[in-house]
């Protein structure tokens, strides 16, 4: 039944998540707001209903440590691909290394 739940609140924050994409400009920001807030929106909302909030607030905590993770993690490739002209896949490839380093470490000290 959580599951159930789980994928209906899912798709209609997507929904919603994708009307704001298609209503803002410029069209590249609609993946940004597909995706990503409306599964973390739901993903939280169940978190909160099933463990109670002190439990979806290290949830929360971990998706913002995931994120910024990701930032770092996309800057190194679009430098690695804008300026020394790396091929996609070997530019995501060496990437990953700092992703991880940055998520464990920042875990590591943030929520250990």
């Amino acid at each position: 039944m959580e599951y159930i739940i789980r994928f209906a609140v899912g798709g209609a924050l997507v929904c919603v998540f994708a009307a704001m994409g298609d209503v803002l400009r410029p069209k590249s920001f609609a993946g940004i707001f597909c995706a990503a807030p409306s599964v973390a929106l739901a993903t939280l909302s169940l978190t909160i209903a099933a463990q109670g909030k002190s439990y979806a607030s290290v949830e929360a905590r971990s998706m913002i440590i995931g994120a910024f993770a990701m930032l770092i993690y996309s800057c190194l490739c679009v430098r690695l691909m804008g300026k020394y002209r790396i091929h996609a896949f070997r530019a995501t490839s060496a990437a990953l290394g700092l992703w991880l380093a940055c998520a464990f470490g920042i875990w590591a000290l943030a929520l250990r």
